[in-house]
């Protein structure tokens, strides 16, 4: 393991107010993106995705959405990610969520309790598992190496890394201050963690980091706050150019609003002179999520399928459903292939 610290994006929580990092985030983005580039390429990506599920329109289409539906439709994928370091493979999973313990998120459960059961096993689609997803991929999971997630809101990690730990050898790599979080959560936080499943976890099963840094070969992991106050993103060079992936989100068009056909996201971007539209269901700080966001656009390349669009890979992806008007996607990635 040799991971390397990503100087040009220490630093960044200048004085002068969010307005003051707003620029420094354009100006270290743009900075860390001519670096990036040159650290080289992963052996391979694929995308696996896991399952659909109802989210609040409000939460993730902030404020912009004139949708009729309360409700829109989010699919939650993994990346499998594989690179050489001294000689030998690594294994990244990204964002291997165990959706069946999710579900015991205090919010998903509140929801799913007072939501008719016909109704819900039209709106929960489940497309697979981790295991089953890794089994057909040839991984075993003493082979993998890391697992991450963009932040920890509703994940259960006790199958993963627990007593009986179904990936023996991955440990866990997290931003160390959402770590620490899970000790005091506040209440506006505490709907959407589950800190009671880390209290046995094993300490050995986590690697810490403080900020930024590069995992391997076109592999990074990039801090930005504001969703949570511990989030990270991925990001990856591939042969189409550099991808960002995180929750902060939930579609390509919410970076370019100006060419979005969801309802409302266009006029309110011009509206408000907004550029970006959060995903904002716990609002830990607004402003800098609305940065991390504008340092995620600036480094993330244009899509080669439409240009309008940018190469960011919602860990979360709005995804169309008949139940759902008005929340159909403009444009969708649906994998990441490298």
């Amino acid at each position: 393991m040799s991971f390397t610290r990503i100087d040009t994006l220490e630093g960044m929580d200048v004085e002068g107010g969010p307005g003051a990092r707003l620029r420094v985030a354009r100006e270290r983005g743009e900075a860390f993106r001519r670096e990036f580039a040159t650290t080289g390429t992963p052996d391979s990506i694929v995308t696996r995705d896991l399952v659909t599920l109802p989210y609040p329109t409000r939460f993730g289409l902030f404020r912009a959405s004139r949708a009729i539906a309360p409700f829109l439709s989010i699919t939650n994928r993994m990346l499998v990610i594989r690179w050489h370091d001294d000689g030998r493979e690594r294994i990244l999973l990204f964002e291997p969520s165990d959706h069946e313990y999710g579900r015991y998120t205090p919010y998903f459960e509140d929801l799913s309790g007072r939501t008719p059961d016909v109704v819900e096993r039209r709106m929960v689609k489940v497309h697979g598992t981790v295991p089953g997803h890794l089994e057909r991929l040839g991984i075993a999971p003493e082979d993998v190496d890391y697992l991450m997630f963009d932040h920890l809101h509703t994940q259960d990690l006790r199958r993963w890394i627990g007593a009986t730990p179904y990936f023996p050898n991955a440990k866990v790599i997290v931003q160390r201050d959402e770590l620490a979080a899970l000790s005091e959560l506040h209440p506006l936080q505490k709907p959407w963690y589950q800190p009671a499943t880390y209290r046995d976890l094993p300490e050995e099963a986590f690697l810490p980091i403080d900020g930024s840094v590069v995992l391997g070969p076109g592999v990074a992991v990039i801090k930005t706050p504001g969703h949570v106050f511990g989030n990270q993103s991925l990001v990856v060079n591939t042969s189409t150019g550099i991808w960002v992936s995180s929750e902060n989100v939930i579609a390509a068009e919410a970076l370019t609003p100006e060419h979005s056909k969801l309802p409302g996201l266009a006029s309110w971007t011009r509206r408000w002179q907004q550029e970006v539209v959060l995903n904002a269901n716990t609002v830990e700080t607004t402003a800098d999520q609305y940065n991390s966001i504008i340092l995620e656009k600036t480094l993330a390349d244009r899509s080669q399928a439409d240009p309008r669009f940018l190469q960011f890979f919602p860990s979360s992806e709005l995804t169309g459903a008949w139940t759902n008007p008005g929340t159909t996607p403009t444009f969708s990635h649906g994998q990441i292939v490298h």
